[in-house]
């Protein structure tokens, strides 16, 4: 054929004719930069009470029964039948052990709280907690997998849940990402585009006082000059794209360069906390040791929300199995909480002052929760997906809201249960999406967000 190129390249013309567009993806690598990538149109049907989401996933296992679901201590020392985590499933007898924290009953609806996170009690009626889910993995990897992806197994590369929302609705900013994520996560399928490819991956901000490396451009460079710069940058770029179209890690790199470049304009005003008051700062906790950092992180979050940054993912403690991971000791968990309970509820006392609650989902998650009985001396708690808690804020919730809940000594979701990838329904349904119709075409099979669950959970949503 005259119009392909040799050493396997083919030219765009030949390559629409062979392969139809090969879906969404290729569309979007050779669409202009300013163009978002679309879902089909009527996958949008349920009304967008969300226009942005901050996913706080809290890496290594969160101890529901210390947090969110207390559980009467008449049941410590009761001998039971554990189930063991990952290779090791053969059926053990444990005993149950006290929960050490104190719960208080906050705000009208009166919703307990564990006495490490006092200050997100004082927002309780802005939150729905939602005591039972579940899933099936019940070692740190697969689960991280499982919870942020809604799949298990690496027989496919499933992209994770940020990039599923960059595909659906593409960028509100084209000078800023569509998927944003800070923190150190427990693995890199957090922020994978996976078979959606590296264009819907997540970008990644740094920690600290400079979120984003080598982002300053020379003192003695003009805006007129940069973007002189850019525009020969794109001619430069155009014929290389169009010969390499069909790599999408070529095109995504070159994308994500333009977009840096563009950052380089835009985003350093958005990083500079120093014109924010004081009283600002206080709420976030910046200034104080144990609070600056994910405060900052929150703070963050909050003005990438003012600029329409559509998904944010801030992981909490990650790295290996997660700093949440209590085998030994459940007072590991204080200065986690302490860490992270201030900043929290600054961001949704923030958000809501500044009317930007309501169109801005906050999702607080975990891989999985943790054992009612002993895994060392009675202190630390074991693995647990049979039930665990996670919350959601805004973007249309209904707060004050307890859903689900657990047995008597916190080991299994029995009522209302959740299997994690409601989760991923419940915040898809709230930025406008059908989640049955979320899909992407792949190697000639149609993929799908959601396999397994029950959807949206609606006993939730306002």
């Amino acid at each position: 054929m005259h119009d392909e190129y040799p050493c396997g390249r083919i030219s765009r013309r030949n390559a629409l004719y062979r392969f139809g567009l090969l879906g969404p993806a290729i569309g979007a690598i050779w669409g202009q930069d300013n163009k978002a990538a679309q879902a089909p149109a009527d996958a949008q049907k349920p009304p967008q009470k969300a226009k942005s989401v901050i996913l706080l996933f809290m890496c290594g296992g969160v101890s529901h029964i210390d947090t969110f679901d207390p559980k009467d201590n008449k049941f410590a020392g009761k001998i039971m039948d554990a189930i063991g985590f990952g290779d090791n499933l053969a059926p053990r007898k444990r005993p149950v052990i006290p929960c050490r924290r104190t719960f208080k009953n906050y705000g009208e609806s009166g919703i307990p709280v564990s006495d490490w996170y006092p200050n997100v009690g004082g927002v309780i009626d802005e939150i729905a907690v939602v005591r039972s889910f579940w899933s099936h993995e019940t070692n740190h990897f697969p689960a991280v997998i499982e919870t942020t992806t809604a799949h298990r197994g690496r027989q496919f590369d499933w992209p994770t849940m940020g990039s599923w929302v960059s595909y659906a609705l593409g960028s509100a900013n084209q000078n800023l990402p569509t998927f944003v994520n800070m923190g150190r996560p427990s693995s890199s399928v957090q922020l994978s585009g996976g078979f959606m490819g590296a264009t819907f991956a997540a970008t990644p901000f740094q920690t600290g006082e400079t979120p984003i490396r080598d982002l300053n451009p020379p003192a003695d460079l003009s805006a007129a000059e940069r973007t002189r710069q850019m525009e020969t940058l794109a001619k430069m770029n155009q014929e290389f794209r169009e010969e390499y179209a069909l790599n999408s890690d070529i095109s995504a790199r070159l994308k994500a360069y333009e977009l840096a470049a563009r950052m380089q304009l835009s985003a350093p005003p958005l990083v500079d906390f120093a014109n924010e008051p004081k009283s600002v700062l206080d709420l976030y906790g910046i200034g104080e040791k144990d609070t600056t950092d994910f405060g900052r992180q929150l703070l963050l979050a909050r003005r990438m929300v003012e600029k329409g940054v559509r998904f944010i993912q801030i992981c909490h403690a990650g790295g290996g199995n997660g700093s949440w991971d209590a085998h030994v000791d459940m007072a590991t968990h204080e200065p986690l909480c302490r860490a992270t309970d201030k900043p929290i509820a600054g961001l949704i006392k923030d958000l809501k002052a500044r009317g930007m609650l309501d169109s801005t989902l906050i999702v607080w998650t975990t891989e999985f929760g943790r054992t009612p009985w002993s895994q060392h001396d009675d202190k630390g708690r074991d693995h647990n997906a049979m039930g665990y808690t996670s919350w959601f804020a805004g973007g249309g919730i209904k707060g004050g809201t307890v859903h689900g809940a657990t047995d008597e000594v916190g080991y299994q979701a029995v009522e209302n249960r959740h299997y994690c990838s409601d989760i991923h329904s419940t915040i898809v349904n709230q930025m406008g999406l059908d989640y049955k119709k979320m899909d992407f075409q792949y190697n000639g099979r149609t993929f799908h967000l959601i396999e397994e669950g029950d959807g949206p959970i609606r006993q939730i949503i306002a």
